[in-house]
């Protein structure tokens, strides 16, 4: 009987370690979430503010292209206008050595 009665409390022993085992890992579980949650929050909100400042990296990115674009444009119209300038002026100076050598042609050939 004796035998009887200590297995019984054995297992009543068992029945409520494992109902405490268990509410135990509930509260921890609920915890866990509880702890998580303002962590969880934190991170969301960082992640928004690096998504937001990648998004305006990426505009002053595609704006600077443009600039470059603008400016390679520019340039090129510069160093066409600069050749285009630097031909005339090479036409003009033979024109002018040319208009010379007439000239002083022309008061070679008057007596004096």
């Amino acid at each position: 009987e004796l035998w009887i009665s200590l297995e019984e409390h054995q297992d009543a022993l068992e029945l409520i370690m494992s109902k405490y085992r268990q509410q135990m890992l509930q509260l921890l579980q609920g915890r866990k979430a509880e702890d998580a949650e303002p962590v969880l929050k934190v991170h969301q909100a960082s992640s928004l503010e690096i998504e937001s400042q990648i998004d305006r990296i990426c505009e002053m990115g595609e704006v600077m292209r443009k600039a470059i674009q603008v400016d390679d444009d520019q340039f090129f119209k510069v160093q066409q206008k600069l050749a285009q300038l630097e031909l005339e002026n090479k036409e003009l100076r033979e024109l002018l050595s040319i208009s010379k050598e007439s000239f002083e042609v022309g008061r070679e050939d008057l007596p004096d």
